[in-house]
C-alpha cells in the first residue's frame, strides 16, 4: 500500500488546502514563539472520515468519462454490483484531471531518509501513540491475542499512516478512483480498485458520503487501498460491518491481520540497531541478502545498545540505509512483515522505529551522517511560523513541508548565504532564520 512513502512525497507538489482544523498562523513583528514541549493530543481529532466534509464535485458531465464509466457497468454486476447501485455511486462523477498530474509527478526535492524519520517518528507521534495504547488497551490486547501482532506494532502503522486517525486523505474517493480508471497510464489497475471500491459500498461496509483519501485511493485510519481492504478487513466490533474508516476497532484488527497474512511470527522482534566492526564489508548489507544471526556474529557485529545477541540459525539482514557511516540493523522475518505494508525501506524503519519507541526505548544510538539533522514537526511549523513572518506566502504552518515551503526556504537560504540553496527544511535554516529574526521593513519616505 503505497501510502506514506510515495503518495506522501507526490501530494506535496499540490498547493495546501486549508481544512477547518487548520488554523492560519498570523504574521508577528516580533520574533515567532519557540516550541514548547509536546503534549498528548486530544482525543477528539480521531473523528471518523463521515465528519470530514466531501469537496462538492463537478457534476459537469464528460461524455468520455461518462463511456468509459458505462463500459464499467457490466463487470461491475458480475463482480456482485447490482446495477442500480452502480447508477446510484456513478451517476454524481465527474473526473477530476488534477490527479493525473500527481500520478505522473516526479517530487520537485528529495526527502532524505533523517528528514522522512524525524517526522514521523517525533516526540509528538510517540506521546499520541502512548496515550492510545492505553485508551485502547483492551482492544489492542485483544487484537494482539487474535493476531500474534503485538499492540505497539500495530499502533505504530495507525501513527505512519493517518497519524492515529488525524489524517485521512482530503480527496472525494470515488471521483479520484474513477478518474484514474478512465484516464492516464495504470488504468487496468485502477479499474480494480474503483470495483473493489464499488463493492465495499454496495454491501454497505462503507458509506459513500464523506468518504476521503489520498488521491490515489488509499483510506481510513491505517490507509487501505480498496482492494486490500476487500480482502483483508474484519468486523471486529461486531456490527456487521467492516469499517475501516468509522471503527477503530476494525481499521486496527484489520492492520494485525494483514500483517500476520504477510507472515508476522508472534512473540519476535523486527531486529535491532546494530554496531560494525573496522572494515566491515558494507557489501553484505541489503534485505534480501539474508544469512543465519550466528553468521554476523562471527563477522564481528553485535547490539549498539551493549545487550547480548546471542547466536542462533535464524535467518538475518543487515541495513545500512545510508552508508556504513550512518546506523545499522540487524532485521529478521518480522521486519519483512513490516515491508510488505508498503513496500519501502525508509517506510518499515518508520514503523520498526516508532513501535520502538512506544515500547519505550530511548531511539537510535548511532547519528545519521549529517552535519544537519532533520526537523519534527512542532520544528517544521516553528520554520513555517518564521517564512510567514518574513512575508512568505506559504500557506498555513501546519508542518507539511511543500513545494510552497521549499520554495520560500530556498530564497532565505539565498538570502543568507547558505549553501547548498535546496529548499530542505533542517536544522540550520531553522537555526539561521530564528537568529535573524524578523525583517528590517525599509523606511517610510515622507511624502
Amino acid at each position: 500500500m503505497k501510502s506514506v512513502l510515495w503518495f506522501a512525497l507526490l501530494a506535496a507538489q499540490e498547493a495546501p488546502v486549508s481544512t477547518p482544523s487548520q488554523v492560519a498562523v498570523p504574521v508577528q513583528s516580533n520574533a515567532a514563539p519557540s516550541v514548547s514541549a509536546p503534549t498528548a493530543a486530544p482525543v477528539p481529532a480521531l473523528a471518523p472520515a463521515q465528519a470530514v466534509p466531501t469537496p462538492p464535485l463537478n457534476v459537469q458531465r464528460d461524455p468520455i468519462f461518462d463511456r468509459c464509466l458505462q463500459s464499467l457497468r457490466g463487470t461491475a454486476s458480475a463482480q456482485g454490483v447490482a446495477p442500480a447501485d452502480f447508477d446510484r455511486y456513478t451517476a454524481d462523477l465527474a473526473p477530476d484531471m488534477s490527479v493525473l498530474d500527481l500520478l505522473d509527478a516526479q517530487p520537485e526535492f528529495t526527502t532524505p531518509l533523517w528528514d522522512y524519520l524525524s517526522g514521523l517518528v517525533d516526540e509528538q507521534r510517540v506521546i499520541d501513540g502512548r496515550a492510545q495504547l492505553q485508551q485502547h488497551r483492551d482492544l489492542l490486547a485483544q487484537v494482539s491475542a487474535q493476531s500474534g501482532v503485538d499492540a505497539e506494532t500495530i499502533v505504530a502503522v495507525w501513527g505512519v499512516e493517518s497519524d492515529y486517525g488525524r489524517v485521512f486523505g482530503k480527496r472525494p474517493l470515488r471521483q479520484s478512483l474513477a478518474t484514474l480508471s478512465c484516464f492516464g497510464r495504470r488504468q487496468s489497475f485502477f479499474r480494480g480498485e474503483f470495483l473493489s471500491l464499488l463493492q465495499l459500498l454496495s454491501r454497505g461496509d462503507l458509506r459513500a458520503e464523506g468518504l476521503t483519501g489520498s488521491w490515489a485511493g488509499a483510506f481510513g485510519h491505517t490507509q487501505f487501498m480498496p482492494s486490500t481492504y476487500a480482502r483483508v478487513a474484519v468486523d471486529q466490533d461486531g456490527d456487521g460491518r467492516r469499517d475501516l474508516v468509522a471503527s477503530i476497532p476494525d481499521a486496527l484488527a484489520s492492520t494485525a491481520r494483514y500483517l500476520q497474512l504477510a507472515g508476522w511470527k508472534s512473540g519476535q522482534v523486527w531486529g535491532h540497531e546494530v554496531r560494525l566492526p573496522a572494515g566491515f564489508d558494507a557489501r553484505l548489507a541489503g534485505r534480501t541478502q539474508r544469512r543465519p544471526l550466528s553468521d554476523w556474529l562471527a563477522r564481528g557485529i553485535t547490539r549498539a545498545d551493549g545487550a547480548p545477541l546471542l547466536a542462533s540459525d535464524a535467518a538475518a539482514a543487515l541495513l545500512l540505509p545510508t552508508g556504513a557511516q550512518g546506523p545499522a540493523f540487524l532485521v529478521y522475518r518480522n521486519y519483512d512483515a513490516i515491508y510488505a505494508y508498503n513496500a519501502a525501506e525508509s517506510y518499515a524503519l518508520a514503523i520498526a522505529l516508532l513501535s520502538d519507541r512506544l515500547r519505550g526505548g530511548a531511539g537510535l544510538i548511532a547519528a545519521w551522517p549529517t552535519d544537519d539533522p532533520g526537523l519534527s514537526r512542532a520544528e517544521r511549523k516553528h520554520l513555517q511560523t518564521l517564512l510567514l513572518a518574513r512575508g512568505h506566502a506559504i500557506g498555513a504552518a501546519d508542518g507539511m513541508i511543500g513545494n510552497q515551503t521549499r520554495r520560500a526556504i530556498q530564497s532565505e537560504q539565498n538570502q543568507l548565504g547558505l549553501l547548498p540553496a535546496d529548499g530542505r527544511a533542517g536544522q540550520k535554516i531553522l537555526l539561521a532564520l530564528e537568529r535573524a529574526g524578523p525583517p528590517v521593513l525599509p523606511p517610510i519616505t515622507p511624502p
